[in-house]
């Protein structure tokens, strides 16, 4: 598993959204201090001070490529770091 800021860099680029690893955004989303429950198959992200709630599914080992991009313009947004 690579460390969180190749994580980050990897999602913040933008050219390898189809690419991330589900279990790569999931890290990267608990390093950004989001708390996360699971319903079936949705596991679903909050964070105090941030107001979108980030719900997202793996597809195979990936993660959605649209919902990186959510997860990248939210990170943008707030300017989250790990």
């Amino acid at each position: 598993m690579p460390p969180i800021t190749k994580i980050l860099f990897d999602v913040l680029s933008g050219v390898k959204d189809k690419n991330i690893a589900f279990s790569d955004l999931q890290k990267l989303l608990l390093s950004l201090g989001f708390q996360n429950r699971i319903k079936g198959s949705h596991f679903i992200y909050w964070k105090s001070g941030v107001e979108e709630i980030i719900n997202i599914q793996s597809d195979g080992n990936k993660a959605k490529a649209y919902q990186v991009k959510q997860v990248r313009n939210i990170i943008l947004k707030y300017g989250l770091r790990p």
